[in-house]
Protein backbone atom coordinates (compact mmCIF):
# COMPACT_ATOMS: atom_id res chain seq x y z
CA UNK A 1 0.00 0.00 0.00
CA UNK A 2 1.67 3.28 -1.18
CA UNK A 3 2.11 5.59 1.53
CA UNK A 4 -0.30 8.72 2.00
CA UNK A 5 0.69 12.28 4.00
CA UNK A 6 -1.62 12.42 6.86
CA UNK A 7 -3.44 16.00 6.19
CA UNK A 8 -2.17 17.71 3.47
CA UNK A 9 -2.54 21.06 3.96
CA UNK A 10 -2.34 21.30 7.61
CA UNK A 11 1.16 20.14 6.73
CA UNK A 12 1.95 22.43 4.45
CA UNK A 13 0.36 25.40 7.32
CA UNK A 14 3.10 24.64 9.60
CA UNK A 15 6.22 24.16 7.07
CA UNK A 16 5.15 27.46 5.72
CA UNK A 17 5.54 28.46 9.42
CA UNK A 18 8.35 26.66 10.94
CA UNK A 19 10.62 26.14 7.96
CA UNK A 20 12.78 27.77 5.50
CA UNK A 21 11.43 25.63 2.81
CA UNK A 22 10.55 26.92 -0.45
CA UNK A 23 7.24 27.12 -2.44
CA UNK A 24 8.27 24.54 -4.42
CA UNK A 25 9.61 22.18 -2.36
CA UNK A 26 6.30 22.19 0.34
CA UNK A 27 3.83 21.82 -2.64
CA UNK A 28 5.23 18.76 -4.31
CA UNK A 29 5.62 17.00 -0.51
CA UNK A 30 1.76 17.79 0.31
CA UNK A 31 0.64 17.45 -3.07
CA UNK A 32 -0.14 20.73 -3.48
CA UNK A 33 -0.17 23.57 -6.28
CA UNK A 34 3.02 26.07 -5.38
CA UNK A 35 0.35 28.97 -5.64
CA UNK A 36 -2.13 27.25 -3.36
CA UNK A 37 1.66 27.03 -0.88
CA UNK A 38 2.01 30.50 -1.37
CA UNK A 39 -1.74 31.41 -0.44
CA UNK A 40 -1.25 29.97 2.69
CA UNK A 41 1.97 32.20 2.91
CA UNK A 42 0.07 35.26 2.42
CA UNK A 43 -2.36 34.41 4.87
CA UNK A 44 -5.13 34.14 1.52
CA UNK A 45 -5.50 30.21 2.79
CA UNK A 46 -6.09 28.07 5.34
CA UNK A 47 -6.80 30.87 7.85
CA UNK A 48 -8.77 28.44 9.89
CA UNK A 49 -6.05 25.29 9.54
CA UNK A 50 -4.35 24.82 12.84
CA UNK A 51 -0.62 23.52 11.82
CA UNK A 52 0.47 19.55 11.95
CA UNK A 53 3.89 18.89 12.68
CA UNK A 54 4.95 16.16 10.49
CA UNK A 55 7.81 15.36 12.70
CA UNK A 56 5.74 14.52 15.47
CA UNK A 57 3.37 12.29 13.45
CA UNK A 58 6.38 10.69 12.11
CA UNK A 59 6.24 11.23 8.62
CA UNK A 60 9.27 13.82 8.11
CA UNK A 61 12.28 13.92 10.03
CA UNK A 62 14.24 16.73 11.24
CA UNK A 63 17.25 15.83 9.07
CA UNK A 64 15.24 15.90 5.80
CA UNK A 65 13.90 19.32 6.71
CA UNK A 66 17.13 20.87 7.57
CA UNK A 67 18.49 18.63 3.91
CA UNK A 68 16.15 20.33 1.69
CA UNK A 69 16.85 23.68 3.50
CA UNK A 70 19.94 23.21 2.50
CA UNK A 71 19.12 22.39 -1.44
CA UNK A 72 16.88 24.05 -3.02
CA UNK A 73 16.57 21.12 -5.70
CA UNK A 74 15.96 18.56 -3.09
CA UNK A 75 12.79 16.83 -2.94
CA UNK A 76 11.65 16.02 0.75
CA UNK A 77 10.90 12.10 1.48
CA UNK A 78 8.15 10.60 3.79
CA UNK A 79 9.58 8.68 6.52
CA UNK A 80 9.26 4.82 6.58
CA UNK A 81 6.36 3.97 8.77
CA UNK A 82 7.20 2.22 12.35
CA UNK A 83 4.49 0.25 11.38
CA UNK A 84 3.32 -1.30 8.65
CA UNK A 85 -0.74 -2.44 8.53
CA UNK A 86 -1.59 -4.43 6.19
CA UNK A 87 -3.67 -3.93 3.56
CA UNK A 88 -7.44 -6.12 3.75
CA UNK A 89 -8.76 -7.44 0.98
CA UNK A 90 -12.55 -8.48 0.98
CA UNK A 91 -13.53 -11.37 -0.68
CA UNK A 92 -17.11 -12.83 -0.88
CA UNK A 93 -19.87 -10.49 -0.33
CA UNK A 94 -20.04 -7.95 2.05
CA UNK A 95 -20.54 -8.33 5.76
CA UNK A 96 -23.98 -7.33 7.09
CA UNK A 97 -24.68 -6.82 11.00
CA UNK A 98 -26.72 -8.99 12.56
CA UNK A 99 -29.24 -5.99 13.37
CA UNK A 100 -29.36 -4.81 9.80
CA UNK A 101 -29.76 -8.60 8.02
CA UNK A 102 -34.02 -8.30 8.38
CA UNK A 103 -33.54 -5.63 6.10
CA UNK A 104 -31.73 -7.29 3.30
CA UNK A 105 -34.75 -8.92 1.68
CA UNK A 106 -36.43 -5.57 1.36
CA UNK A 107 -33.52 -3.47 -0.18
CA UNK A 108 -32.92 -6.39 -2.51
CA UNK A 109 -36.51 -5.86 -3.41
CA UNK A 110 -35.75 -2.30 -4.12
CA UNK A 111 -32.65 -3.18 -6.01
CA UNK A 112 -34.68 -5.75 -8.20
CA UNK A 113 -37.51 -3.58 -8.54
CA UNK A 114 -35.55 0.16 -9.75
CA UNK A 115 -32.22 -1.41 -10.91
CA UNK A 116 -33.31 -4.65 -13.05
CA UNK A 117 -29.87 -4.16 -14.93
CA UNK A 118 -28.21 -5.11 -12.13
CA UNK A 119 -26.95 -8.73 -11.76
CA UNK A 120 -26.89 -10.67 -9.35
CA UNK A 121 -23.07 -11.14 -8.24
CA UNK A 122 -23.63 -7.07 -8.15
CA UNK A 123 -26.71 -6.99 -5.76
CA UNK A 124 -24.65 -9.59 -3.51
CA UNK A 125 -21.86 -7.60 -2.98
CA UNK A 126 -23.68 -4.58 -2.49
CA UNK A 127 -26.36 -6.11 0.32
CA UNK A 128 -24.29 -9.25 1.43
CA UNK A 129 -26.53 -11.73 0.55
CA UNK A 130 -26.48 -15.28 -1.82
CA UNK A 131 -28.09 -15.73 -4.93
CA UNK A 132 -30.29 -18.14 -4.11
CA UNK A 133 -32.12 -15.32 -2.00
CA UNK A 134 -32.37 -13.42 -4.89
CA UNK A 135 -33.55 -15.53 -7.26
CA UNK A 136 -36.39 -16.19 -4.81
CA UNK A 137 -37.15 -12.64 -3.97
CA UNK A 138 -37.70 -11.83 -7.99
CA UNK A 139 -39.90 -14.78 -8.74
CA UNK A 140 -41.44 -14.26 -5.55
CA UNK A 141 -41.04 -17.52 -4.06
CA UNK A 142 -39.37 -16.43 -0.80
CA UNK A 143 -41.33 -17.36 2.25
CA UNK A 144 -41.80 -13.35 3.73
CA UNK A 145 -42.51 -12.10 -0.11
CA UNK A 146 -45.90 -11.33 1.03
CA UNK A 147 -44.60 -9.16 3.78
CA UNK A 148 -41.41 -7.29 2.05
CA UNK A 149 -41.08 -3.70 1.49
CA UNK A 150 -38.92 -2.15 -1.34
CA UNK A 151 -36.78 -0.09 0.56
CA UNK A 152 -33.67 1.74 -1.04
CA UNK A 153 -30.81 -0.17 0.83
CA UNK A 154 -28.52 3.53 1.12
CA UNK A 155 -31.17 4.54 3.30
CA UNK A 156 -31.03 1.30 5.55
CA UNK A 157 -27.40 1.64 5.89
CA UNK A 158 -26.19 -1.84 4.05
CA UNK A 159 -24.46 -0.41 1.63
CA UNK A 160 -23.52 3.45 0.60
CA UNK A 161 -24.28 5.56 -2.50
CA UNK A 162 -20.60 5.83 -3.90
CA UNK A 163 -20.93 1.88 -4.39
CA UNK A 164 -24.67 1.78 -5.89
CA UNK A 165 -23.72 3.95 -8.37
CA UNK A 166 -20.63 2.62 -9.44
CA UNK A 167 -22.41 -1.23 -9.67
CA UNK A 168 -25.10 0.94 -11.68
CA UNK A 169 -22.57 2.57 -13.70
CA UNK A 170 -20.54 -0.68 -14.83
CA UNK A 171 -24.03 -2.19 -15.40
CA UNK A 172 -24.97 0.40 -17.75
CA UNK A 173 -21.76 -0.07 -19.85
CA UNK A 174 -22.28 -3.96 -20.37
CA UNK A 175 -26.14 -3.16 -21.19
CA UNK A 176 -27.23 -3.70 -24.82
CA UNK A 177 -28.76 -0.99 -26.31
CA UNK A 178 -32.40 -0.38 -26.69
CA UNK A 179 -34.17 -1.26 -30.12
CA UNK A 180 -36.65 0.79 -31.79
CA UNK A 181 -39.46 -1.30 -30.68
CA UNK A 182 -38.53 -0.97 -26.85
CA UNK A 183 -38.61 2.80 -26.90
CA UNK A 184 -42.09 2.58 -28.62
CA UNK A 185 -40.55 4.22 -31.90
CA UNK A 186 -43.89 5.67 -33.43
CA UNK A 187 -41.80 7.57 -36.74
CA UNK A 188 -42.66 5.96 -39.73
CA UNK A 189 -39.83 5.02 -42.43
CA UNK A 190 -39.21 8.01 -44.92
CA UNK A 191 -40.12 5.66 -47.65
CA UNK A 192 -43.51 5.43 -46.62
CA UNK A 193 -44.26 9.43 -45.85
CA UNK A 194 -43.16 9.86 -49.73
CA UNK A 195 -45.87 8.14 -50.99
CA UNK A 196 -48.47 10.32 -48.93
CA UNK A 197 -50.22 12.21 -51.06
CA UNK A 198 -51.31 16.33 -50.41
CA UNK A 199 -54.47 15.88 -52.64
CA UNK A 200 -56.41 17.68 -49.05
CA UNK A 201 -57.63 21.55 -49.83
CA UNK A 202 -57.60 23.97 -47.00
CA UNK A 203 -61.16 25.48 -46.95
CA UNK A 204 -59.53 28.93 -47.24
CA UNK A 205 -58.08 27.63 -50.49
CA UNK A 206 -61.26 26.61 -52.66
CA UNK A 207 -62.28 28.94 -55.54
CA UNK A 208 -65.28 30.85 -54.53
CA UNK A 209 -67.91 31.42 -56.75
CA UNK A 210 -68.25 35.27 -56.94
CA UNK A 211 -72.20 35.45 -57.67
CA UNK A 212 -72.69 33.20 -54.66
CA UNK A 213 -71.03 35.56 -52.49
CA UNK A 214 -72.94 38.73 -54.06
CA UNK A 215 -76.34 36.40 -53.21
CA UNK A 216 -75.76 36.09 -50.00
CA UNK A 217 -74.43 39.85 -49.39
CA UNK A 218 -77.80 40.91 -50.88
CA UNK A 219 -79.87 38.70 -48.91
CA UNK A 220 -77.72 39.66 -45.13
CA UNK A 221 -78.35 43.51 -46.34
CA UNK A 222 -82.18 42.70 -47.29
CA UNK A 223 -82.81 41.42 -43.62
CA UNK A 224 -80.69 43.79 -42.10
CA UNK A 225 -83.31 46.90 -43.67
CA UNK A 226 -86.50 44.57 -42.52
CA UNK A 227 -85.35 44.66 -38.70
CA UNK A 228 -84.58 48.59 -38.98
CA UNK A 229 -88.20 49.29 -40.34
CA UNK A 230 -89.83 47.17 -37.71
CA UNK A 231 -87.83 49.50 -34.48
CA UNK A 232 -89.36 52.06 -36.47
Amino acid sequence: MAQQLLMPKATAVWLVDNTALSFDQIAQFCKLHPLEVKAIADGESAQGIKGLDPIATGQLSRDEIVRAEKNPAYKLKLSEPKVRVPESKRRGPRYTPVSKRQDRPNAILWLVRNHPELKDAQISRLVGTTKSTIEQIRDRSHWNSANLTAMDPVTLGLCSQIDLDLEVERAAKNRPLPTAAELGATLEAAQETEKLGFSYEREEEKEMDADAVFAKLKSLKSTHTEEEDEDY
